[in-house]
């Protein structure tokens, strides 16, 4: 069978220590815990789970024993308007998904300027989460309070917030079964952050209010587009005002993606641990297991690209194709088809699979190119995509979704078609990048100027904060509007 974390002690709590205890040595407390409760905001679908990450969140909250502090430059921030500002946040669940956890992270702003954040979670399952327990902590560590979604104190909440943010579609359902015959007073200061690409969130039960709300943000123009056409198709309904906001990295891993030495020793921790050297070439995929994330294309250009090397007898170092985000426990079809896979093509040698894990950085630090083969309509935007290029890494991706967005084809990555048509351009561009050292240094040099320009956290700040004034602005007056009517 092919390696996978259990296999060789990656996915070990002994081995989290060690990547702790090393990066405890380098960065701030603030910077480690950021790597456990932040998986990837990348990808709108991305879930991550299991044991070892449910220790690791566990742990971060621990370390976290005392609040983080205020930013101290809160004054120059773009969303300083929001001072004393009552927000209330809508997640249709907590979870270590892309969604729930970028909310979080527009939490932490809203609270480093001094608004008053309240969150609340439309869908919690009615036995005790390790996980939920973490994250809420963390948010209440940070003065975010956290309550039921039901009852007096979410409606009073919502009637006197200056803005309330609905997360994802689903979270659209709250609407109607919590506020009832309020709904239409709170609509007007509802901002509507929509993540998902996929045809089954275009339901009326979901969305039905969606004409009118004060706004609509989603993560890129594609993504915009494609809810414009499908709603009105689908559902005969109307967008409100949609703003697209490309999202950032955060200054904590921009921190580590800067410090060489934080890196270096990353690098040598996460390739010990896969039994792999220093020269030898990484290619990795970040993302949970799924059909639509093609892990399954990916290990075939990746097989093809190995073949092309062998009969033009290339002299290249040793590839390793890398799989971050396996999850065994589940039996998918899918994961045995792919260890099947390996072992037919007696590869196994240089494909590793590693569990489903939050600690994403350390695999940025050790790898050399990220491939991004999402499937279909691509990422919604695809966070992982700007995290490896503050790591100068190159990225292969498919010419879909947000990525196209984000890459430009032949400077800061290439792109590839998907689906089957693309397994065959995919496995020339990971040759491309292994024959040619210079260019896939200077793609990768290319990718960090662009995240340095367009991609950090204030730039995020920057694009929010516009959002929210015009939200804030277009509330207050329809809310007169409806006070003087009533």
């Amino acid at each position: 069978m092919a390696k996978y974390a259990a296999a060789v002690g990656l996915g070990s709590h002994h081995l989290q220590r060690r990547w702790l205890l090393a990066l405890l040595v380098m960065l701030s407390v603030s910077t480690v815990i950021a790597f456990f409760l932040r998986a990837a905001f990348h990808s709108c679908d991305r879930n991550v789970s299991g044991e070892d990450v449910i220790s690791s969140a566990r742990n971060a909250v621990q370390i976290a024993d005392k609040p983080s502090p205020p930013i101290a430059a809160a004054k120059s921030s773009p969303l300083s308007f929001m001072k004393s500002k009552v927000v209330l946040l809508v997640s249709h669940e907590l979870s270590l998904s892309g969604g729930p956890l970028l909310l979080m992270e527009l939490a932490f702003l809203l609270r480093s300027v001094g608004a008053e954040v309240y969150w609340i979670t439309f869908m919690k399952p009615s036995e005790t989460d390790e996980v939920i327990y973490s994250l809420e902590h963390k948010m209440l560590d940070r003065g975010v309070q956290v309550f039921s979604a039901y009852g007096k104190e979410a409606i009073d909440t919502a009637l006197r917030a200056d803005l309330v943010v609905l997360n994802t579609a689903v979270a659209g359902k709250w609407l109607d079964y919590v506020l009832k015959e309020d709904v239409h007073r709170v609509l007007p200061k509802v901002l509507w952050w929509i993540h998902e690409m996929r045809g089954h969130y275009f339901k009326l039960d979901y969305v039905k209010h969606l004409p009118s709300v004060a706004g609509a943000m989603i993560d890129s123009h594609v993504t915009a587009e494609y809810w414009k056409n499908r709603t009105l198709e689908r559902l005969k309904i109307k967008m409100p005002e949609t703003y697209v906001v490309h999202l950032g990295n955060s200054n904590e891993l921009m921190q580590v993606a800067e410090d060489s030495v934080a890196k270096r020793v990353l690098r040598e921790h996460v390739r010990e641990s896969l039994g792999v050297r220093n020269e030898d070439l990484l290619f990795a995929l970040i993302n949970s297991v799924s059909q639509g994330k093609g892990q399954d294309l990916f290990l075939r250009s990746f097989y093809e690209a190995l073949q092309l090397i062998k009969q033009k007898k290339m002299q290249v170092p040793p590839l390793h194709a890398v799989i971050v985000g396996s999850d065994m426990s589940a039996h998918t079809k899918l994961e045995t088809e792919l260890r099947d896979y390996v072992m037919q093509k007696k590869i196994q040698n240089c494909v590793h699979f590693v569990n489903k894990t939050l600690t994403v950085a350390p695999y940025l630090a050790a790898i050399d190119v990220l491939v991004q083969n999402s499937q279909g309509r691509g990422e919604c935007f695809g966070r992982i995509t700007i995290e490896a290029m503050a790591f100068q890494l190159p990225v292969l991706g498919t010419a879909a979704g947000g990525t196209t967005e984000i890459i430009v084809n032949g400077t800061t990555g290439l792109l590839h078609p998907g689906g089957k048509e693309g397994v065959t351009p995919l496995a020339k561009h990971i040759v491309k990048l292994a024959t040619h050292v210079e260019r896939r240094l200077t793609i990768g040099k290319r990718g960090y100027e662009r995240v340095k320009e367009r991609f950090l956290e204030q730039h995020m700040a920057e694009r929010i904060g516009g959002v929210l004034k015009q939200v804030l602005s277009k509330s207050k007056t329809k809310s007169n509007q409806l006070h003087n009517f009533d």
